[in-house]
């Protein structure tokens, strides 16, 4: 096993924690704030995260949703990189059938390079769209052929960020740069570390993949937390140890919101209630604000279906979210928790993770 790519992978926990925590913005864009905005939140949360001990960061490849201005991943870390010095930043994720292998090794080599040691790379299959979005961004309208082909996808990119195609491939001779092919050229000192790989999931079809080929993985607890217990079984039931990792290493994504009281948690919640049901019924948009969701006139289905969102986000006072979240990886046995927390504004957000942060004794206490 390679103990430098091992060591990427693997988190420490910080203070009470019994797993490592860690951050996953979606730079939600909500009603009268601007997109600028909702970036520089992001840096702010970045670097409260880096302070309070959390292990990563990473952002979520979205398209055509106006509130979620996370839709280049690449472009969002390089911006994060150049504010931050510690702490692991990546994609959770880059949608890989939305982009050619060679370009998603340019970029993340080219992250690599900003921040040496510190760049993941996750890997989605979903389009992180709408069908017709996809058809636009993959210029075809062969959608199931790109998530069919994804393993096969992935062997190319593993094979440009490693440098390593075969003699007498038709790619032997083309070189994803910054990478390892500028080691090996004369005089070259460049290092051959590649950010380590993740896949992720919301079913079983990449927890099996990761399993076999001993990759860490990254299941998406927080929007289909019915799959999560039986996706981790079967990754862990696949697995085999390779030079990445020689046990298992899960991490699944929550999400979780802490208030100062009870009732403005739930106040902030229900504006993401409320985003999902708009864009389950095709009219996605701005997150609104606490005060038009209270408002919000919802019909008996769409209450039907708020009422099971909220169940699965860990939501209230910070001693709520800490027996939640705790309760959470002991029911899953997860490695790691990454932790979503979707708002209207920026600023319940960034208090929602000083709150857990204070709950778990995580260093530099407000």
């Amino acid at each position: 096993m390679d103990e430098n790519r091992g060591d990427q992978i693997r988190g420490t926990a910080g203070g009470t924690a019994s797993v490592p925590l860690s951050v996953l913005d979606l730079v939600t864009v909500g009603q009268g704030r601007t997109a600028t905005q909702a970036l520089r939140t992001g840096v702010e949360i970045a670097k409260l995260a880096e302070s309070r001990g959390f292990h990563r960061y990473w952002v979520a490849e979205h398209h055509s949703m106006p509130g979620v201005a996370s839709s280049s991943p690449a472009v969002i870390l390089a911006h994060l990189a150049a504010h931050t010095e510690r702490i692991r930043l990546g994609s959770g994720g880059v949608m890989l059938p939305n982009h050619a292998p060679l370009v998603i090794a340019e970029q993340f080599g080219t992250l690599e390079a900003m921040a040496p040691g510190r760049v993941d790379l996750g890997l989605g299959r979903a389009p992180g769209t709408d069908g017709a979005t996809a058809a636009a961004l993959r210029r075809t309208d062969r959608l199931n052929e790109g998530a069919d082909d994804f393993p096969q996808q992935l062997a190319e990119l593993t094979r440009f960020l490693d440098d390593d195609f075969p003699d007498g491939h038709p790619y032997a001779r083309i070189h994803a740069v910054p990478g390892p092919v500028q080691a090996t050229s004369p005089g070259g000192v460049q290092s051959p570390a590649r950010p380590p790989v993740w896949l992720l999931g919301s079913s079983g079809f990449s927890a099996r993949l990761a399993g076999v080929l001993g990759l860490p993985f990254a299941f998406a607890h927080h929007f289909s937390a019915r799959n999560t217990v039986p996706a981790l079984d079967l990754y862990r039931e696949s697995f085999k140890p390779s030079a990445v990792l020689d046990a298992p290493y899960a991490l699944i994504g929550v999400a979780a919101l802490a208030a100062d009281d009870e009732r403005e948690a739930r106040r902030q919640v229900l504006t993401g209630a409320l985003s999902m049901v708009r864009l389950r019924t095709g009219r996605p948009g701005l997150v609104p604000s606490p005060e038009e969701a209270e408002a919000y006139d919802f019909s008996p289905m769409e209450r039907e279906f708020v009422d099971g969102w909220l169940k699965d986000i860990v939501h209230g006072t910070a001693d709520d979210v800490r027996t939640g979240l705790d309760d959470l990886a002991k029911r899953t046995g997860a490695d790691e928790l990454m932790i979503t927390a979707n708002a209207h504004g920026g600023e319940a957000r960034l208090r929602s993770y000083e709150l857990i942060a204070d709950a778990y004794g995580l260093p530099g206490a407000s």
